[in-house]
């Protein structure tokens, strides 16, 4: 016969449950056992004989001893404490304790909370009291200066009180350095650059301007627009000098040669052209990519041109023959900026898959894969000096180190999608974002020392607020911006600053321009 399971009301079956859950966590097994007292100064008293007994005897610090007529005190682990130089200065204890807590969970004693330097009179008199030369030899050949302690942590020697360097390394060698305090690293003080503003303004453009370039004479600039032409400028006036129409969708990549008089431009068409400027004619199309042409760059020391794609491939073409000479394939998402340079590796791509690839010329393969990003890399810009780059993400921007890709520092602060970024050789890096900010960094340092914001063009929605490409021409005193607005912006350097009237703030420069 099957026995009745009991019945239980709803009310009875939780209040089960709640004690069952109560039973369970209310046992304190997984607490720490309580500190015993005892135990653990007898623990610290071993510890500090053992770890520390060689610095037990050394100096330490107390302000306005009130034990001036004691010669000896005991502390809380047994060790002698010596007061020396009553008569002259009270501001020397000798004592067997350190001035940091003895170990966790012991709080701080007043008499450990008070630290400071000591006075010129104190140093000297601690050291005529300190132990004869042979001992001072001995130190002076294994510890390490009192200048060099303070480098380390990041502290200026100078700062120190002169008399006291030599005192001081005499009585604390190289056994009680552990026992300082080390200071946090601090930022190296940035470079001084003046502001950069506005100081004209181009239209001309029908749709957003995507890409600039200047030649290397520096008499003129080109742009590519999503109205599908392109645009040369004469770079002192502003002023239009030539329109090129040949593309039927945005034109998203230019680049002048400086080994001939061509023009290479790239759009959304798929299309990728070589204008003979003497001409003002298309000469050679470069046919293989499969999507659309994101960008371009030249060589600088051979004729080969490379371009990358939303097809995810970067293609490398002979400028003579418009051969195909590799397709770099890895990446698994478009490829949204390239660049070369004449030292291995020549070749960097950035991609909407968050990677960085460098990339061997000769084998077409890659050399090394950079995954620190975590969104889409835009712009990439190589250092014009240094053997270094940067890489612009939504996250951040990253630099890099040649030639395998070691990352140097981060410069956050620009919390956008970064489209453009451009470096001069006084190491000003710009970087350009999707909503019409501008910052502007001290390369060494990554300190943010300009922020600009410049308003729209009249007539232009404001929410057609961006900087697509910027670049800075031959000089490096002008910095040009293409922007959403259909406008080229030209910014130089504010002559009239100086590092007093603008000095480096440790709190970056907001600048917001007003309407024009």
């Amino acid at each position: 016969m099957v026995e009745e399971v009991q019945k239980h009301s709803v009310h009875t079956l939780v209040f089960r449950s709640l004690k069952r859950t109560h039973d369970m966590f209310v046992a304190d097994n997984a607490k720490p056992v309580a500190l015993d007292e005892k135990s653990h100064k007898l623990k610290m008293s071993v510890k500090l004989h053992t770890e520390y007994n060689s610095v037990l005897h050394m100096p330490v610090l107390k302000e306005n001893a009130r034990e001036k007529g004691s010669h000896n005190a005991i502390d809380s682990y047994g060790h002698k404490q010596y007061l020396q130089n009553q008569g002259e200065d009270n501001e020397y204890l000798i004592t067997g304790t350190h001035p940091y807590p003895p170990g966790p969970g012991v709080a701080l004693t007043a008499d450990a909370k008070i630290q400071r330097m000591p006075s010129e009179s104190a140093a000297q008199s601690l050291a005529v009291a300190l132990p004869p030369s042979q001992s001072k030899i001995e130190a002076n050949r294994t510890a390490a200066g009192v200048g060099d302690i303070y480098r380390h942590a990041g502290i200026p020697e100078r700062s120190q009180p002169t008399g006291l360097s030599m005192a001081l390394m005499e009585a604390v060698g190289n056994k009680n350095s552990t026992l300082m305090a080390k200071k946090a690293p601090t930022m190296p003080k940035p470079q001084w650059h003046p502001p950069w503003k506005l100081y004209r303004v181009i239209s001309g453009h029908l749709g957003w301007v995507r890409c600039i370039a200047v030649e290397p004479g520096n008499q003129w600039f080109v742009t590519g627009s999503a109205d599908r032409t392109i645009k040369i400028w004469d770079l002192a006036s502003g002023k239009l000098k030539l329109s090129l129409t040949g593309h039927i969708s945005t034109v998203r990549g230019v680049i002048v040669s400086g080994r001939s008089p061509y023009l290479f431009s790239c759009g959304e068409d798929k299309q990728v052209k070589c204008w003979d400027l003497e001409y003002n004619k298309v000469i050679r199309h470069y046919h293989g990519h499969l999507s659309a042409v994101y960008g371009l760059d030249l060589h600088p020391t051979i004729d080969v041109l490379v371009t990358c794609s939303r097809d995810s491939t970067a293609r490398i073409w002979d400028v003579r023959t418009k051969a195909s000479v590799h397709t770099l394939t890895g990446h698994t998402n478009a490829v949204a900026t390239v660049k070369c340079q004449a030292a291995e590796p020549q070749i960097i791509t950035g991609s909407h898959d968050t990677t960085i690839r460098l990339w061997d010329l000769v084998a077409g393969k890659t050399r090394v894969t950079l995954t620190n990003h975590k969104k889409s890399v835009r712009a990439v810009v190589l250092h014009p000096r240094q053997y270094t780059f940067a890489s612009g993400s939504p996250d951040n921007i990253k630099q890099w180190k040649f030639p395998d890709g070691n990352f140097i520092q981060n410069l956050s602060g620009h919390s956008a999608i970064i489209n453009t970024l451009a470096v001069n050789s006084d190491g000003v890096l710009v970087s350009g974002a999707d909503n019409g900010t501008m910052h502007l960094w001290d390369w060494r340092t990554g300190y943010n020392f300009q922020r600009v914001h410049a308003a729209v063009q009249p007539g232009s929605l404001d929410s057609e607020s961006g900087i697509f490409a910027c670049a800075f021409d031959q000089s490096e005193s002008r910095m040009l911006t293409a922007e959403a607005d259909k406008t080229i912006k030209v910014y130089r350097e504010d002559d009239t600053a100086t590092e007093e009237t603008h000095p480096v703030s440790w709190k970056p420069e907001i600048i917001k321009r007003k309407r024009f």
